[in-house]
């Protein structure tokens, strides 16, 4: 009996320890969202440099996580609720990175575009629109540890309205493009930062998906209704 609560224990830790690595990924990665805006915001060359060399660090995050996964399959061969749990760290993971990815590529072109004329208004929008994301990602973590999926139902309906902001800044740009064609590469450029910025939100959706799944057994059964309506699909970069 003692030796059976000794191994209960230690695979207790060892579901402890994933899900804290995964808390710090994230974490990172909520601090690389708001560093891009805020260099884009500032015209800040040397911290949208910091958020893409910060992206190497999520990257070993996500590998960490995932080799602590396979060591779990392998040793503890997890059924039921403890092996939902293990393939989650997998899908959450890999959404956090690709929302990592997001955030650097939104560096990298404001680094370009704070070369150019500014455009009034136009980074503060974009600012909102990130601030948004990233209360959504704080708060599909918190249902991920919680196991709350009443709070992850909420985060993803909330999605919604990240694309709507995302199609307000399109028209924006489009104006802007239409009005002054000096402004075309500029509102390019916005217009892609804009793009990865509902991308984020989309995988944030994913993360509560998986927290729903985890704590039912199921995944939600309607999609939800999205609200982009523009052209252009490719936001990467």
């Amino acid at each position: 009996m003692a030796n059976q609560e000794h191994i209960v224990a230690s695979f207790d830790r060892d579901l402890e320890g994933i899900q804290a690595t995964i808390m710090k990924m994230g974490g990172l990665v909520e601090h690389s969202i708001a560093q891009a805006a805020r260099a884009l915001e500032a015209r800040d060359t040397d911290l949208a440099a910091a958020v893409r060399a910060g992206d190497r660090a999520i990257d070993a995050l996500q590998e960490q996580a995932n080799e602590q996964a396979v060591r779990i399959l392998a040793l503890r061969q997890p059924t039921a609720t403890d092996l939902r749990t293990i393939l989650s760290v997998f899908r959450v993971s890999a959404n956090l990175e690709r929302i990592g990815d997001y955030a650097k590529n939104i560096a990298k072109r404001s680094s370009v575009i704070s070369q150019a004329r500014p455009i009034s208004g136009t980074a503060s929008g974009l600012k909102r629109m990130g601030r948004a994301v990233e209360l959504m990602l704080k708060d599909a973590l918190d249902a991920y540890i919680q196991r709350d999926a009443a709070l992850a139902a909420d985060v993803r309906e909330r999605d919604q309205e990240v694309d709507q902001m995302y199609s307000t800044l399109f028209r924006e740009y489009l104006t802007f493009m239409m009005e002054d064609p000096r402004t075309i590469t500029t509102c390019m450029h916005l217009h892609f930062m804009a793009k990865n910025v509902e991308r984020m939100g989309d995988h944030v959706t994913s993360i509560c998906e998986q927290v729903i799944y985890l704590v039912t057994g199921e995944l939600p059964d309607e999609d939800r209704p999205k609200q982009d309506r523009t052209p252009y699909e490719q936001g990467g970069g």
